[in-house]
C-alpha cells in the first residue's frame, strides 16, 4: 500500500512547517510521507533546530523549499495543512488531484521576543502545541485500512 502524502505549509518553511513535518514522520512515518514548504522560503530557524534536538529530533540538515516549486513540479498530496495564520493559509495553491486542505493556526516562532532563553521558552510552547496536534491527527489519519 502506498503511503499517503502530507504537505505542511507556513510562510518561510523555517519553523512551524518543519516541526510539523518532523513530528508527522516521527509519529506516522510507516503510514505517510510528510513534507514541508513555505510561501516565501527563508532560512531554517536555529532556535527551532535547538528545541527539536531537545526531543531527540534532528532537523538541522533540512533545507527550506517553496510551495510553488512543488506545485509547478506537479506534486500531489493527500493532505495540505497550513500551520500559519488564516490570511497566509489562503495564499496556498490548490494542488493537483484530490487533497484535503486543513488549517492549524500556530504562533510564529520568528516573532518570539526577549533573551535567548525567553525565546526558547516561547518556541518550546509552539513545538509542544504542534507535537500534540500532529500526534492527535496521526492517531486518526494513520489508521491501518
Amino acid at each position: 500500500m502506498a503511503k499517503k502524502k502530507v504537505l505542511f505549509v507556513c510562510i518561510h518553511n523555517s519553523a512551524r512547517s518543519q516541526m510539523a513535518e518532523a513530528w508527522a514522520n516521527h509519529f506516522c512515518g510507516d503510514f505517510l510521507e510528510a513534507h514541508s514548504a513555505g510561501l516565501e522560503p527563508g532560512v531554517l530557524n536555529p532556535l527551532v533546530v535547538e528545541v527539536m534536538k531537545e526531543k531527540s529530533i534532528d532537523i538541522s540538515s533540512k533545507k527550506t523549499q517553496g510551495v510553488f516549486e512543488l506545485f509547478k513540479r506537479g506534486e500531489s498530496f493527500d493532505y495540505v495543512i497550513a500551520v500559519c495564520d488564516g490570511a497566509s493559509a489562503e495564499k496556498c495553491p490548490i494542488f493537483p488531484g484530490l487533497s484535503q486542505r486543513l488549517h492549524w493556526n500556530f504562533a510564529d516562532p520568528s516573532k518570539a521576543v526577549g533573551t535567548k532563553e525567553e525565546k526558547l521558552a516561547q518556541i518550546r510552547e509552539v513545538r509542544d502545541a504542534i507535537k500534540a496536534r500532529v500526534e492527535n491527527w496521526c492517531s486518526s489519519a494513520c489508521v491501518k485500512k
